[in-house]
């Protein structure tokens, strides 16, 4: 039998990636305040998204997950939020030619603040100080103030987060998102790419089907498809706190909904069966994720779906596979069968950054080149497997930031320091992630039109 869940019982359960606040009586204000606030996301939202991951879970439709790996305090801007935003919308454009399916666009946006790390403390010069876990706990400084964690800084990333939501709600709905714009930034790009001539026919064939739609009388002015997009945000379930602070009681659905995001996912870190993140997270409505990592084991993948989704509702639990391009051709294959053997309804997606990272001199960064093949080796995976790619998860910018090596510019490890900005993990630029999107549509085209593979026989 299933133990009884309540917002607050992951407190009675063991807990990794915490910080420890000095001063607990700040924590518990804190928490009162932030719970008298309005929600972030609602209910009807939430359903909606999780309808829309199902239909990406049956192959009825792709998604796109992508933003900053951590989201900043001081790198809070409109035209930053606008251009990682547009950067978005352009992928979807291209991804939904190749996958011929809409595509649920879900941003890493309004919310992700915290980052899990690999130690709790961080020694510099002789002197160890906690941490940086991100501008929703401390702050990146190397000084004693700066990395304590400070309670007050849930106000401020609350505050952020509505502001932000508030923008991508008017990007998403006031004509800004409309198609013909979006596909007009497409052709921009194009021409700036040194991969021109490949990516031109791609472009050409949705210009053509955009003129198609018109000359058939759907324009911006009578189809709100056309103009207007749905836009989810999502982040890490990390901060537990600030997480149960913000989970209200749908008075329509008569259940619990985390209302800090539409969508709320488990890191590879806190997956523990018994631990307080799975707990939290498995008795909330939302639709919701999980990293799965290549030290995941069968049986175990197997177990936490079944404690995630005891309903077995399609849409309800995203697994997002994050293998690097070495290892995902065979450490995903068993993951995959015993999900399928145990009858688990779940959505794949592949996040081809968080195993690809390396070191080059001082910089983390990531391979173009490891990124896409690890993309390509989760397609052969599922078409092998018979079973669904549901699509992708990257951490990305709008900006033109140096961060990941190769693509068509071909950034090298020379470059890193040109402009290398994250706090946190390195992104693909703006150039890069719609490289990348043209390259993935090209191969979702190839793979409709192809004759189908056979599956992979069981091991």
């Amino acid at each position: 039998m299933a133990r009884a869940w309540t917002p607050q019982s992951w407190r009675d359960m063991p807990i990794r990636q915490v910080p420890e606040y000095p001063d607990q009586a700040a924590l518990a204000a804190m928490e009162v305040k932030l719970g008298r606030f309005p929600p972030l996301v609602f209910a009807g939202e939430c359903e909606r998204l999780k309808a829309e991951l199902g239909r990406a879970g049956e192959g009825r439709a792709f998604i796109l997950q992508g933003g900053d790996c951590a989201e900043s305090f001081s790198q809070f801007r409109t035209d930053d939020i606008r251009d990682t935003f547009r950067v978005l919308l352009q992928m979807a454009v291209v991804l939904t030619f190749g996958a011929t399916v809409p595509v649920v666009k879900l941003g890493r946006m309004a919310g992700q603040f915290a980052k899990p790390r690999s130690s709790d403390h961080e020694t510099v010069e002789g002197i160890t100080l906690p941490s940086y876990r991100g501008d929703i706990i401390n702050s990146a400084e190397f000084t004693a103030a700066a990395r304590t964690p400070d309670p007050e800084r849930m106000q401020f990333a609350y505050l952020q987060s509505a502001s932000t939501l508030n923008l991508l709600r008017a990007f998403a709905t006031g004509g800004y998102a409309d198609l013909h714009q979006v596909h007009r930034w497409n052709l921009d790009f194009v021409g700036r790419s040194p991969l021109a001539e490949r990516y031109e026919g791609l472009a050409q064939r949705i210009d053509e089907t955009l003129n198609f739609m018109a000359a058939c009388g759907m324009n911006s002015d009578n189809a709100p498809q056309i103009r207007e997009t749905a836009f989810y945000t999502s982040h890490e379930s990390l901060l537990l706190p600030y997480e149960q602070a913000l989970t209200r009681l749908s008075s329509t659905h008569h259940r619990h909904y985390a209302c800090s995001a539409h969508f709320l996912w488990i890191g590879d870190r806190t997956r523990q069966p018994d631990g307080a993140h799975v707990e939290f997270l498995r008795g909330v409505a939302n639709p919701i994720g999980m990293k799965v990592g290549p030290s995941m084991e069968p049986a175990e993948l197997v177990g936490l779906c079944r404690l995630l989704n005891p309903a077995n509702e399609m849409g309800r639990l995203t697994l997002i596979s994050r293998m690097g391009a070495a290892k995902v051709v065979d450490r995903l294959p068993p993951l995959v069968r015993a999900v399928q053997a145990a009858g688990q309804k779940v959505v794949w997606l592949c996040d081809p950054m968080h195993g690809n990272t390396t070191t080059e001199g001082q910089y983390k960064t990531r391979s173009f080149d490891a990124i896409l093949d690890e993309v390509r080796g989760f397609f052969d995976v599922h078409a092998a497997q018979g079973t669904i790619a549901g699509g992708v998860h990257v951490e990305m910018t709008g900006a033109d930031v140096t961060e990941c090596v190769g693509g068509a510019h071909r950034l090298t490890a020379a470059n890193l320091g040109e402009n290398y900005a994250t706090f946190c993990d390195p992104r693909l630029n703006a150039e890069q992630s719609l490289e990348l999107s043209f390259l993935i549509a090209e191969e979702l085209k190839a793979r409709r039109v192809a004759p189908e593979r056979p599956a992979r026989a069981a091991e």
